[in-house]
């Protein structure tokens, strides 16, 4: 089995004041290797809670935009998180931190606002050759939204606030915790957020005609679409893979860019996925699935892993037996990566396999369900970089 593994090398300090566990060579190897004929490239971390598998996934982007002319980044967010970041890798006048603030929360990290950084610096330089950050949701409510409803009832039915405040207290903290995470952490107040969305809504349908009803309704009918939309009211972890894989598919089109696409591996996986936490479900469609289906070889699927360790919101412990990561494990090194679309690799990876996924859910007394499933390793991901141990990213304010 072909591999190549480095113990430890230096990281740039703009990633991460600790080394980085593969070395500079074994990272422009990889990026090599990834950007031949690739159009795009997603890049799938099995967390978005590690300092390690970021910082590779930086790292790659870094190379595949400075030495092969990907020039733009796909996010999991919305359309309008992304048109911020893009303002701000474009020159835009807040800090990074700051272009931050509205974005989903596994973002909002000191690793994530270097990797923003770079990009900017990298743009500075070239003015007439710049990367484009985009989100890969529709148009999503924020926080303003829920303010501006208040706003409009206090100034319109003040009797009615108290009750519209009611509705929209709560879920507006589905911004900060994904509803469907404060029900595995046992903090959810209990009524369906959408519930409440609607029930605010049907408040705010009831007044009058007046200035700036139309307004409040827009950005009333944008949370309810919100809450409606996410995991906890869809009922499903899958994502929305057709809407996405289009929103990437058609940037990439009309720019006539390279782009890579950072996800998650249940997103970016180029193959159906059976997710652990939803047992009994046949394998559902992915982004990376959709958009194998209309690039073929030119969109590369590369998975990020890792073996163990302390990632503050939760400490992993070693992988199940005979899973993906646990075979992958098996290498005695820091870090190391497979490129599955060599023949004498592939034929190692061609079966099923369960491949860890921690998430905001993920508890380690049900660790099991910790893990997605795949007919065929060497279908789903064509590059696979494992590490050791993996630590915990810093949180922004």
């Amino acid at each position: 089995m072909s591999n190549d593994t480095v113990n430890s090398a230096p990281a740039s300090p703009a990633t991460t004041e600790e080394a980085l566990p593969l070395s500079d060579a074994a990272l422009d190897a990889l990026a090599e290797r990834v950007a031949a004929g690739a159009t795009i490239v997603g890049v799938g971390e099995s967390t978005r809670f590690s300092r390690e598998t970021f910082g590779v996934r930086d790292q790659l982007l870094r190379r595949l935009v400075r030495d092969h002319g990907f020039r733009a980044l796909a996010v999991q967010d919305s359309a309008g998180v992304g048109a911020t970041l893009d303002a701000y890798v474009g020159g835009g006048a807040d800090s990074a931190a700051a272009a931050l603030d509205h974005a989903w929360r596994p973002q909002r990290t000191a690793e994530m606002a270097a990797a923003l950084e770079w990009i900017r610096a990298f743009n500075r330089a070239h003015p007439h050759d710049p990367v484009r950050v985009f989100g890969v949701k529709p148009a999503q409510a924020g926080r303003e939204d829920y303010d501006a409803v208040l706003e409009h009832v206090r100034a319109r039915a003040p009797q009615l606030l108290a009750r519209t405040a009611s509705h929209l207290d709560p879920i507006r903290t589905a911004h900060d915790l994904d509803e469907h995470v404060q029900r595995a952490r046992g903090t959810h107040p209990g009524r369906p957020f959408a519930e409440h969305a609607r029930d605010a809504l049907a408040l705010l349908r009831s007044l009058p005609e007046g200035e700036g009803r139309e307004a409040a309704l827009a950005h009333m009918r944008l949370i309810v679409d919100f809450h409606e939309h996410s995991v906890a009211g869809r009922g499903d972890y899958a994502g929305e893979a057709t809407a996405w894989s289009d929103v990437v598919a058609g940037f990439q089109r009309r720019s006539g860019t390279r782009v890579v696409y950072w996800d998650g591996i249940a997103h970016t996986a180029a193959a159906g996925t059976v997710l652990g936490m939803a047992p009994g479900q046949d394998a559902r469609a992915t982004v990376g699935s959709v958009l194998r289906a209309r690039y073929g070889d030119r969109y590369v699927s590369v998975a990020i892993g890792f073996h163990h360790g302390d990632l503050g919101v939760t400490v992993v412990p070693e992988p199940l037996a005979g899973s993906l990561d646990a075979r992958l494990g098996e290498v005695d090194a820091a870090a190391h990566w497979l490129d599955l679309r060599r023949d004498d690799v592939r034929r190692h990876w061609q079966g099923p396999a369960k491949a860890r996924v921690i998430s905001g859910v993920y508890d380690p007394r049900d660790d099991a369900a910790g893990y997605l499933t795949v007919d065929s390793v060497a279908e789903a991901f064509d590059v696979l970089v494992h590490i050791r141990r993996a630590s915990a990213v810093r949180w922004l304010a």
